[in-house]
């Protein structure tokens, strides 16, 4: 057999490319999973991943998030969740619930402490990622949100190879460079039949607390033009809000107000719909 492309529409041999999944804990019902992704680091993928499961929980749906930044998880910090505090029995690991009841399976919920590195190489963080697919027990969900490192190495190939994804969402910025970044997203995803759902442009604006002026620091949005060149959504700016990372720092992201991502709910809420 020649070495996958991981292009299926291109591909002549007989294989499925169903059988690179990896199966789901026995235990578990996860209806439809959601990677939240992005090119380099720094773009508040992980805010935006936990906004995302705050706002479907809020909708009804029951959420939960997979943490696959594995050398660097920050999703338990903004959920007040703590080191050890992951439970398991014969049919595997029972991942600690968020105040509202999302779920959360992280690296940082098996440490004892929260500040010990992650230093595993690529293979070793690959095999971990999959295992909080397998040996997880999820329970009944209904959209379960990926957390990815950043770039197109290791492990969000694993994720894209080992676990249904119904689609992606990229998180980006307003900076010129980011439109390279977003267009590898785009083409790793469609290297791996994966549908784009949209785009969520983070540190969008900043709303001047005296006067209401929206300033724009990093230079105006370029979102819409590269949703309309990768043939996607606009589903969400995100304004530079202290607020927000006040509540992310204190734990409590769940109590964030505002609108920022009912767009975005909207299209994963057609998933199901």
């Amino acid at each position: 057999m020649a070495e996958c492309s991981h292009n299926c529409s291109t591909c002549s041999e007989k294989c499925s490319a169903e059988s690179l999944l990896a199966p789901q804990n026995k235990a578990s019902n996860v209806k439809k999973v959601i990677g939240v992704v992005s090119g380099k680091g720094g773009v508040g993928k992980s805010l935006v991943t936990s906004m995302l499961a705050v706002t479907m929980q809020r909708r009804g749906y029951k959420a939960a998030i997979l943490d696959a930044d594995i050398t660097g998880p920050s999703i338990p910090k903004s959920f007040g969740l703590k080191c050890g505090s992951v439970e398991g029995s014969d049919l595997g690991m029972f991942p600690p619930q968020t105040k509202t009841g999302i779920e959360v399976m992280s690296v940082n919920l098996l440490m004892d402490e929260e500040t010990k590195p992650v230093v595993w190489r690529g293979p070793v963080i690959a095999g971990v990622v999959k295992q909080f697919w397998t040996d997880v027990v999820w329970g009944e969900v209904d959209f379960m949100f990926v957390d990815m490192p950043p770039g197109t190495g290791d492990v969000p190939l694993t994720v894209f190879q080992s676990l249904p994804l119904d689609g992606i969402i990229i998180v980006t910025s307003p900076q010129e460079l980011v439109s390279m970044i977003v267009e590898k997203a785009v083409n790793m995803a469609s290297l791996m039949n994966v549908k784009v759902l949209g785009l969520v442009e983070n540190y969008s604006y900043i709303v001047c607390p005296d006067c209401g002026k929206v300033i724009r620091p990093y230079g105006e949005s370029h979102i819409e033009e590269l949703a309309k060149t990768y043939n996607t959504q606009n589903l969400a700016q995100l304004p530079i809000d202290p607020n927000l990372a006040s509540l992310c720092d204190k734990g409590v992201v769940e109590l964030f107000e505002g609108d920022y991502m009912e767009r975005a709910a909207d299209k994963i809420e057609e998933l199901i719909k």
